[in-house]
Order: C-alpha cells, then sequence, then structure tokens
C-alpha cells in the first residue's frame, strides 16, 4: 500500500524529466542592412560614373584606355543589359520594378551573407538602370539607358549591368550547391554516406534481422542453421540419445 500524502507537493524526482540536450541552434543574424548597403553602393557608383560620361564622352568620339580594345563610348540604350531587347523599353521597366520588389521581400528574412551578396548586387544594378528608365529622355518608363564601358567585341555596359550580372551568377552558384537564403545548407545522401538500401538507424544491410544481425534462413533465437533440430541443435539422422549418426 502507498504510503504517499494525496496533496503532498511533487519531489524533484518526481517532476518529468526534460530533454535538454535538444537546445536550439543559435540564430544567425538577418542580412537585410547588408544586402541594403551593398545595394547603396552600387547605386551610387553607378549614377555618378553616369553623369561623369553623360559630360566627359561625346558620342562618336569613344575615349581609348588601352588601345581600341579597351574604350569608353558613350550609348543610350533603349533595351536591357548588353543592348538586348530595345523595342521592349517599357515592358523592361515593369519588370526592373517587379525584381526590386521581389529582392526587397525576400531580403526581409535573409540570413545568408552570400545570397545578401548575390541579391544586393542585382538590387543596386536594378535601381541603377530603372532610374534611367524612369529619369531619362525620351520619357517617363521610356528613358534610355546610358552604357559607356565597352571591352573588344562585348556590348556596351555600364556598372550597373555588370552588377546583375554577377549577383545572377552568384545566386546560381549558391543554389547549385544547395545554399539556402536563411544560411543553411541542404545535405544529399553523398554528404550523409549513406548507401542506398542500408537501414538508417542501424546501418545493416539489406536481408538482415534488423534485432539480431543474423543472415536469412538462421533461427532468430538460436542461430542455428536450416534443418538443425531447435531443441537439441542435432543434425538430422543421428540417434537422440547417444547423439551417434546412424
Amino acid at each position: 500500500m502507498s504510503t504517499d500524502h494525496p496533496d503532498r507537493d511533487l519531489s524533484a524526482e518526481d517532476q518529468p524529466i526534460t530533454d535538454l540536450s535538444k537546445s536550439a541552434s543559435p540564430t544567425r543574424p538577418k542580412r537585410l542592412a547588408m544586402l541594403i548597403a551593398i545595394a547603396a553602393v552600387i547605386l551610387i557608383a553607378d549614377v555618378l560614373t553616369k553623369i561623369w560620361a553623360v559630360a566627359a564622352i561625346t558620342p562618336g568620339k569613344p575615349i581609348e584606355i588601352i588601345g581600341d580594345v579597351v574604350t569608353f563610348t558613350l550609348v543610350r540604350n533603349p533595351g536591357a543589359a548588353f543592348s538586348m531587347a530595345t523595342s521592349m523599353t517599357w515592358i523592361l521597366t515593369l519588370v526592373a520594378i517587379g525584381v526590386v520588389i521581389g529582392v526587397i521581400k525576400i531580403g526581409r528574412t535573409l540570413r545568408s551573407p552570400w545570397w545578401a551578396l548575390g541579391l544586393g548586387l542585382v538590387l543596386g544594378g536594378a535601381l541603377g538602370n530603372l532610374i534611367d528608365r524612369l529619369f531619362r529622355a525620351p520619357g517617363f518608363m521610356r528613358g534610355h539607358v546610358v552604357d559607356f564601358m565597352s571591352i573588344g567585341w562585348w556590348p556596351v555596359f555600364n556598372i550597373a549591368d555588370s552588377a546583375i550580372v554577377c549577383g545572377a551568377i552568384l545566386l546560381v552558384v549558391l543554389t547549385l550547391f544547395g545554399f539556402e537564403p536563411n544560411g543553411e545548407r541542404l545535405r544529399s545522401d553523398k554528404d550523409t554516406g549513406e548507401g542506398p538500401g542500408s537501414d538508417k538507424d542501424t546501418g545493416e544491410g539489406p536481408g538482415s534481422d534488423k534485432d539480431t544481425g543474423e543472415g536469412p534462413g538462421s533461427d532468430k533465437d538460436t542461430g542455428e542453421g536450416p534443418g538443425s533440430d531447435k531443441d537439441t541443435g542435432e543434425c538430422p539422422g543421428s540417434d537422440k540419445v547417444t547423439g551417434e549418426s546412424k
């Protein structure tokens, strides 16, 4: 019979045990400020260099830097980066606005510094070209982007174009290698070292008994082979009293 009083206080031994081993991992800091800082640097550099290019470069008279391979050549571009889609200026403007909104939305929960770098480059470049499309001639949402850097056969471009391309390449690489915007990395079977068909908890191969590790056909209780007497372990055909073979 229990002598415990029903109203007594529970002692420490009676309290439920809490698993302290499952402590939460440290939370990574958000990277929105880093993203905005990178975008601001790209935007300021793009705007200032475009102002200089318009003031210093005469259309049709490039400034040679390394012969005629690297030059500063002033071009008004109605299209996308590297003079693509020149007849779709207003559509490209809407796309740029969508990109800016999407990057800012993702950046609010961003925790990976590499994703912050990639998205910051894309955001700064998109804003730089968007300003041209909104406020430069020939009109609102139809403005031509100022391009002035020319390298060999490559189309004339600007700092914003370079930032967008570099940021996009970085984001693709991060995705391919499993780096997530939250700072974590996806793990595959190759990373965990588990082979196909193996039991994830015991590591045993297919066909083995998960409790005893014995092969197929063996007796799970005695480990004796097939055809043997389960009680005595004797081979068939032997005398059960003397153990001698007939």
